[in-house]
């Protein structure tokens, strides 16, 4: 069970859970194989980046196990270019996010564990204006392996003197939910990424909620 009291730490994910990038990462893809006469393309976009990302993060992983960090940024930078992505300093956080993010902060240490790189998390966090409520940002230059991988969850734990689970990683996709589960944290998903909620419950989510705005529960419960 669930317990708010046994939480020290919210790590989150950006894309999809802290970013809105989402929605018009599958619209663009939705256009891009229309072609295809599909009954629900966006639907079949979505599934198809979500089916990408477990596999570009071991490409990337393998390629900086043999030293190509060069090419390991410009493969993740193609990718969210083939999603349809804008620049990261274009991007919006999601609607109320900051607000419930000042909230939290003020009971729980909050990280980020994303894989993107430290300059387009740090610009993000910057332009959103929450980059003061952060203590660690873990990119994909931290660890040699990323999500689904524990090592990104159990560095981010380690930098902050934490057992696992004694933190809740927040994610929206079940990339985020296998990290967290396999690190021993608590895994919390959030519906406004690409994640849907059947599957998320399998990959086995603690919690499930719309947003990372209803996280804002914790705030008025916490320690």
């Amino acid at each position: 069970m669930f317990d708010p009291a046994s939480i020290d730490a919210f790590l989150f994910d950006l894309d999809g859970t802290l970013m809105d990038t989402d929605d018009q990462a599958v619209e663009a893809l939705a256009r891009r194989i229309g072609w295809l006469g599909l009954r629900d393309p966006q639907r079949a976009a979505r599934r198809l980046v979500m089916a990408m990302e477990t596999p570009a993060n071991g490409l990337m992983t393998a390629l900086d196990l043999v030293g190509l960090d060069n090419a390991m940024g410009g493969l993740s930078n193609l990718l969210h270019r083939w999603r349809g992505e804008r620049t990261v300093s274009n991007f919006r956080p999601v609607s109320g996010v900051s607000s419930a993010l000042r909230a939290l902060a003020e009971r729980y240490r909050l990280a980020v564990v994303t894989t993107r790189g430290r300059r387009d998390a740090e610009m993000f966090l910057e332009s959103a204006g929450i980059a003061d409520l952060f203590g660690l940002v873990v990119t994909r230059e931290s660890t040699w392996r990323l999500k689904p991988h524990p090592a990104p969850i159990l560095y981010a734990a380690q930098e902050m003197g934490l057992e696992p689970e004694r933190c809740a990683m927040v994610g929206d996709t079940t990339v985020d939910v296998r990290s967290a589960r396999r690190a021993g944290a608590w895994a919390v998903a959030v519906l406004c990424g690409f994640g849907e909620r059947e599957e998320l419950e399998r990959a086995g989510a603690h919690l499930i909620f719309p947003s990372p705005v209803d996280l804002g529960v914790f705030s008025a419960t916490g320690p």
